[in-house]
């Protein structure tokens, strides 16, 4: 199967043009995409009823592929909230037990910060995650370039499979040392495709206030011919797994779902078990 859809579902405009009611943005988003990376975790740890809502409003085959808590990936220090990191993962795991316990979590995504590079402090720590996180599967995004040099990339790939922990496989702006090449490798039986665009200027520009760098860091609209070339990547992967989600990410300008709608039609993919399309009256 191949799973497509979109980060979040609060910010694709062009998916609620007649939606009369904020608050039914995710029954919406339902009925046009079966999966959606769910970001809200990275900032909160949610309350299981927020969660169990979540459930509830999409269908019995929707997933959601959801971010690790940013004290989980070293973004921030837990210190000032709980007493150990272990704790941190326990209240993480409690709040998606519902989620879990309805088979509705795909996986959790540990999202490293670009100065995360490859070294045996790290490796553990990867390792001490992933342990921590069972039951649940594991996705792992690096964004350090030094995890897929040339003397690494096999070792890096061989400790994910050897953990049973998902590649995250990137398509973004190469922009130095703060970026990973899209490396087309499963390393279980899901692959993971994150399209966060090609904007080169908006990855790397600095001095921004964190609104701006929302506005521009993933401003990118995919034409044609580059997701003809996705097509192929995803060609290739369909022979490697069983499972392929993929996640645009390239929604500063609005352009995800534009995008995810199209690359749906290319794959000649008519999705069932979505959410019903609320009927217009006139």
């Amino acid at each position: 199967m191949i799973y497509i859809g979109l980060t979040g579902w609060g910010d694709h405009d062009s998916l609620y043009t007649e939606l009369s009611n904020k608050k039914d943005k995710l029954i919406t988003y339902a009925s046009h995409f079966p999966i959606v990376e769910l970001d809200s975790t990275y900032y909160a740890v949610q309350r299981q009823s927020t969660i169990e809502k979540w459930c509830n409003e999409t269908p019995d085959t929707f997933k959601f592929a959801v971010k690790a808590h940013q004290f989980m990936t070293g973004h921030s220090d837990y210190r000032e909230h709980y007493d150990s990191i272990k704790d941190v993962f326990s209240a993480y795991k409690e709040m998606l037990m519902p989620m879990y316990d309805r088979n509705k979590l795909a996986f959790v995504l540990l999202q490293f910060p670009p100065w995360f590079d490859i070294n045996s402090k790290n490796i553990r720590y990867v390792k001490f995650a992933a342990e921590l996180l069972k039951p649940f599967k594991v996705a792992v995004e690096f964004r350090n370039q030094t995890w897929f040099q040339d003397n690494y990339k096999e070792d890096t790939l061989e400790f994910l499979h050897s953990g049973n922990v998902i590649h995250s496989i990137c398509d973004e702006p190469q922009a130095g040392i703060g970026s990973v090449p899209f490396v087309n490798r499963v390393t279980d039986d899901t692959a993971f495709i994150r399209l966060h665009g090609r904007n080169v200027h908006g990855w790397t520009q600095q001095n921004r206030t964190s609104e701006e760098w929302r506005d521009v860091r993933y401003l990118y609209d995919y034409n044609r011919q580059e997701l003809e070339w996705l097509q192929k990547q995803v060609n290739i992967l369909q022979h490697k797994t069983k499972d392929i989600y993929i996640v645009f990410n390239n929604n500063s300008g609005g352009h995800a779902a534009k995008n995810a709608k199209e690359f749906i039609s290319m794959l000649n993919i008519e999705y069932s078990g979505l959410a019903p399309k609320q009927l217009k009256l006139f």
